[in-house]
């Protein structure tokens, strides 16, 4: 089989050696490749020829199936597989696995420092010190006794749950499928406008798909709370990013924190959250640890070799 790693998985090369030796030890043979692909048709190029890939968050164009009747197998370093062509690789029986989990507690983790971050007004606090001055005007505000509007209670948006109850939240969830594992912790669920009513923070971990797409607009956000804050650490695709930006303008929200985007960091002038006040912005970090990189990689190799075996896992 041909094999190709298309874009790097951020551990060291001596793990990734150490992970594809049995790959080169089974006759097969890897391409690996160090840095992202800079356009489609690198990555068309790239994946051309071969059996199977395994890629991360780089959009794999429909072409790259349609076009190489080689390929059998997508191995996705990834939770979300939308940046996949799932119908053609369906129309040509092209399997394809992910990375579901290793990151749970990392975007959890994250999300919570982004409520600490807006609740405590750490970027102000910074400035402040940076232009010599005091802690005038910078009182901030606790986690505890306020509401934690969670939207999409997965298994990510679950371990954000349980650090949110550690801190003292009440906690309350929107999802289609409820948990009673979530019940038995204290969640309490609700629709989405209850939720964006009572909530003082929302924080969205829903998938992207054609039931989420811009789930969270003008009007939904107009239903939030006076003041509430807003965290996205899940998929830009949810939120429409103009209204969320004339929300924060206007005033009816205090802050917001965003990680993803309707496109791939790095953003030009065209996105509006760039213009938006109150606002943290981060480069779509929310999974990258150190841990969850490593995490990542075993789960994806772990995939791949199953499929060799016959024995495919983790299928979408």
């Amino acid at each position: 089989m041909k094999i190709a790693l298309l874009e790097p998985l951020n551990v060291s090369e001596e793990m990734l050696r150490e992970m594809a030796a049995p790959v080169l030890e089974r006759g097969h043979e890897l391409t690996v490749y160090d840095t992202k692909a800079d356009s489609p048709q690198e990555v068309i190029r790239r994946a051309q020829g071969m059996d199977a890939v395994i890629i991360a968050n780089t959009p794999f164009p429909a072409e790259a199936v349609t076009e190489n009747p080689a390929l059998k197998y997508i191995d996705v370093a990834f939770t979300g597989v939308d940046h996949v062509p799932m119908e053609a690789c369906r129309a040509r029986g092209v399997l394809v696995s992910n990375a579901a989990n290793y990151s749970n507690q990392s975007v959890a983790e994250l999300t919570v420092g982004m409520a600490i971050a807006l609740l405590r007004r750490l970027p102000d606090c910074d400035a402040a010190v940076r232009a010599h001055q005091g802690s005038a005007g910078l009182i901030g505000r606790e986690i505890a006794e306020r509401t934690v509007g969670i939207v999409g209670l997965g298994r990510i948006g679950l371990r954000v749950a349980r650090l949110m109850l550690a801190f003292g939240a009440r906690v309350v969830a929107y999802d289609p499928k409820p948990m009673e594992q979530a019940r038995q912790l204290g969640v309490q669920y609700a629709s989405l406008r209850e939720v964006l009513e009572s909530s003082d923070i929302v924080t969205l971990h829903a998938p992207a798909c054609a039931q989420t797409h811009k789930m969270i607009g003008e009007a939904e956000l107009a239903q939030m709370k006076p003041g509430a804050l807003f965290i996205n650490c899940s998929r830009g695709a949810l939120v429409d990013s103009q209204a969320l930006c004339d929300a924060l303008r206007s005033g009816h929200l205090a802050g917001a924190a965003v990680d993803v985007y309707d496109r791939e960091p790095p953003l030009d002038d065209s996105e509006p959250l760039l213009h938006a006040p109150n606002i943290i912005l981060t480069p779509h970090i929310a999974f990258a640890s150190e841990e969850s990189m490593l995490r990542r990689a075993r789960i994806v190799f772990q995939n791949l070799y199953a499929w060799l075996d016959g024995e495919p896992i983790n299928l979408c």
